[in-house]
């Protein structure tokens, strides 16, 4: 999947696009918008990035996950190759300082992370600031030529790139969420 980035400061606009897009059968969840004026976007029931999504979370919490377990392994091979493990106290201290190393570095990439800006956000700032919107779709290459067509017609659209999309089974995983939860 690719994904394509377009600026647009106007929101009615983005909404018919986003609507001609998901009638061509592009999901809802291959469309996001990315603004600074979230209330306003969400005015114009669009697909928008959450505040959890603005931030660098996820891929901040996945590196200290990283760290966490290389430092866990660590600390049980070092008890295992000096010994410690077959005296009185055996294993228990080790796995329990192992598991406490591992969450806390977890714990410490995820608060690393939701002080940090998306990559994403990062790539736009300037323009966020500027009030524009952040329009992108993750697109099969099957879709582009939908994308091309559909853009056409939108002259206030202005390319601005692209991108690696969010993966396939993401994706899929995202679809089946939203049909499950418009079904409760």
């Amino acid at each position: 999947m690719q994904r394509h980035y377009y600026v647009s400061d106007n929101l009615n606009d983005l909404e018919k696009v986003e609507s001609e897009l998901e009638a061509c059968g592009i999901d809802h969840e291959q469309i996001h918008v990315l603004s600074e004026r979230d209330a306003e976007v969400e005015k114009h029931q669009l697909h928008d990035v959450s505040s959890v999504m603005k931030r660098d979370l996820v891929h901040s919490s996945l590196i200290g996950v990283g760290i966490g377990l290389a430092l866990a392994v660590l600390m049980l091979l070092v008890a295992w190759f000096s010994g410690w493990t077959e005296t009185s106290v055996g294993w228990v201290p080790f796995v329990f300082l192992a598991v406490v190393l591992f969450g806390f570095s977890t714990w410490e990439g995820s608060l690393f992370g939701i002080q940090t800006p998306n990559p994403i956000v990062k790539r736009f700032e300037q323009l966020l600031r500027d009030g524009k919107h952040i329009f992108f779709v993750d697109v099969k290459p099957t879709q582009e030529e939908i994308l091309t067509r559909v853009v056409s017609h939108h002259p206030m659209l202005k390319r601005a790139g692209t991108g690696q999309a969010t993966p396939d089974w993401a994706e899929g995983l995202q679809h089946r969420l939203h049909q499950l939860r418009r079904m409760v």
